[in-house]
């Protein structure tokens, strides 16, 4: 879907993606755009953001332009019947923290926030549906309307140090994006919680974890949330060496885009600390 907005705004024109990179750069669009999503993830068929991994450099490079916003979203969860239940957990967590990060951020609003929390009370309630039994049209239904929700949450707010710490592993080591997001999402909300403490009461009931026992217990809870749908958790068991910790978090340390909407400040030292907690 982000090649699709990226042509639509590119097609019959000389133009490179470092000359539309940024905010508000893409010239405008000429074609009609129709996003339709496979998968109940990354809500982008709703969003004005393509991004694309730069071969040399690594970094994920960010294109963002209201040109860039589909004329019409189908979303059908018909569509998302086949997907297998290790892809439906991880783009699912992804569609979660697309949800919890714009809730917790420090740029959040009222009226996103509304949607972020019907996003995540919609995870809580049909992730697990989805993932045990994939033709469970209900719960399908569930998590693409949450998937939505994220992708709403995306334009007027976006993501923060979750989406930050986990395109290292993505760019450096090749995981999916959603799976990514996914082992790091527990760590992130964590760290955070001292700083958003009601919100992040919020996000633990939704999710069946109220019962936690201070930022230890919140995080072991939400790795265990994550455990259940299969997922194994240590980014080690992926093939990411701790040798890279260092280089990834000085990688991810520069994400500013991302970083300085979080609602704590994330110095180089807490970003490798996060990837040894997620070992």
């Amino acid at each position: 879907m982000d090649l699709a907005k990226l042509v639509s705004v590119m097609v019959d024109r000389d133009v490179l993606l470092s000359d539309i990179s940024g905010p508000g750069r893409a010239p405008k669009r000429r074609v009609g755009l129709v996003q339709i999503p496979t998968t109940a993830g990354t809500g982008s068929e709703v969003g004005t953001r393509a991004l694309v991994t730069d071969p040399s450099s690594l970094n994920k490079v960010a294109a963002e332009s209201i040109e860039m916003l589909a004329d019409i979203a189908i979303i059908d969860p018909v569509l998302t019947i086949s997907v297998p239940a290790d892809v439906t957990a991880a783009t699912g967590v992804d569609a979660l923290a697309h949800c919890v990060e714009a809730f917790t951020s420090k740029r959040a609003h009222p009226l996103i926030d509304g949607y972020a929390l019907q996003g995540i009370e919609l995870v809580g309630k049909y992730l697990a549906r989805a993932v045990k039994d994939g033709t469970d049209i209900e719960a399908r239904s569930g998590m693409a309307l949450a998937a939505f929700y994220g992708g709403v949450c995306l334009g007027p707010v976006n993501t923060t140090a979750g989406h930050a710490v986990s395109y290292p592993l993505g760019t450096r080591h090749k995981l999916p994006h959603g799976l990514a997001n996914a082992l790091m999402f527990p760590h992130v909300l964590a760290i955070n919680e001292p700083a958003v403490p009601e919100k992040t009461r919020q996000v633990a009931r939704a999710l069946g974890l109220a019962d936690y026992n201070g930022v230890e217990g919140l995080r072991d809870a939400s790795v265990a949330f994550c455990a259940s749908l299969g997922m194994c958790m240590e980014i080690g068991s992926y093939g990411v060496p701790e040798a890279d910790f260092e280089n990834m978090a000085a990688e991810a340390h520069t994400i500013r885009r991302l970083l300085d909407w979080n609602p704590v400040d994330l110095s180089r030292q807490d970003i490798h600390e996060l990837y040894k907690a997620a070992s």
